[in-house]
């Protein structure tokens, strides 16, 4: 190990006899000294020997101390990119908010892998500062949306440096379901894939607006509005121009020349959640238009996925992986798979005539 300087040797000593024969009033002012130097930049941040001095200076320090001295140095810390690393996942992981906050919302010295192991393992309020950092990854907003409460689902969604995966933006939509607050900011996000904001949309008008109407009946019009605004995003984004919409049928009607277009593809498309291949693909073998078919995969009740797969006689484990790919899984799978199986071919094949007829206007 390099040698210490006499900076460190001083350091060294100073510390030790605070913490021997110092009163708690004087290791505040030590932590606070310190705290000084190492803010003041005359420290080599390169330099890992003094960085591992500081990170263990604090570390003596912050031990049995009030609250308030741990909360200040986060503040302070908190926004310096060159933080010692140890002290600020002590820090983070402070179970008293006051302390960790500063460090969850701010910190660039956390990594991807200690914010998700705190959002995983810490209390609401730790959620809800990691929600607020200027960028947030899909693999973190994935543990903030499945795990948060409302507030934080809400703050996370609302937040422009947030990635959403593709399962993060479909429990997006499932828990926006009766909260206009969040259904909006879902909705208003740009980045949200277009099949997502079809679900959120018929998710408001068949569920959200009912039920707000029915909690609030003096704000129907500011729950129209919200149902418009989504409504009016959605049909800008045509399937037409769509890039991935456009890709994905390109795709399957390759396969489907080929002839390699059939239930084991569908069902993979499924379980590697691409929703745009896996409509298009329902589209070319039931050969219904698809918007028709799309409009039917993106409701809210799972009806019209069962009327699809029965009329092409997939087996349940397709039917389940597309049931799962859209979001709402199989809360009760054993009804789910009785309804399905009891549904007559016959039967799906009228309500399939049904539905042709009612979207015989759109293009295919």
């Amino acid at each position: 190990m390099p040698k210490r300087n006499d900076f460190a040797l001083k350091l060294l000593g100073d510390l030790e006899d605070t913490l021997v024969h110092g009163s708690l009033v004087r290791r505040v002012e030590m932590l606070r000294n310190i705290t000084d130097l190492f803010m003041a930049g005359g420290v080599d941040y390169a330099d890992n020997d003094q960085l591992q001095l500081f990170d263990d200076v604090f570390a003596c320090l912050v031990q049995n101390i009030e609250v308030s001295a741990k909360a200040a140095l986060a503040k302070r810390l908190a926004p310096h990119p060159g933080a010692p690393p140890r002290i600020i996942h002590t820090l983070a992981f402070d179970d008293t908010i006051e302390v960790a906050e500063p460090v969850l919302t701010q910190s660039p010295r956390l990594d991807e892998a200690a914010l998700i192991e705190n959002a995983r393992t810490k209390s609401q309020a730790h959620l809800l500062a990691i929600s607020r950092r200027a960028q947030l990854s899909g693999a973190l907003t994935d543990v903030l949306v499945e795990r948060g409460d409302i507030e934080v689902v809400t703050s996370t969604a609302a937040n422009p440096g947030a990635e959403f995966s593709e399962t993060g933006f479909a429990r997006l939509v499932e828990r926006a379901d009766g909260n206009e607050r969040l259904a909006a900011s879902v909705g208003s996000r740009a980045g949200i894939p277009r099949h997502h904001l079809l679900r959120l949309l018929a998710k408001a008008s068949d569920t959200v607006r009912e039920k707000l109407q029915a909690a609030h009946p003096d704000t129907h019009e500011a729950i129209d509005g919200i149902v418009r605004q989504v409504a009016a995003k959605a049909q800008q984004r045509s399937a037409a121009d769509d890039v991935d919409v456009v890709a994905a049928r390109a795709l399957v009607g390759k396969l489907h020349e080929a002839g390699e277009l059939d239930e084991t593809r569908v069902a993979q498309f499924a379980r590697d959640s691409r929703f745009n291949e896996t409509n298009a693909a329902i589209s070319c073998l039931t050969n219904m238009p698809f918007m028709a078919v799309e409009s039917m995969m993106v409701e809210a009740r799972s009806e019209g996925v069962m009327v699809l797969a029965k009329v092409l006689d997939f087996g349940w484990p397709t039917v389940k992986a597309i049931l799962e790919m859209r979001g709402n899984g199989t809360s009760d799978e054993a009804f789910t798979r009785i309804s399905y199986e009891r549904l007559k071919p016959s039967t799906a094949q009228q309500v399939l005539r049904f539905h042709r007829m009612q979207q015989q206007p759109l293009a295919v």
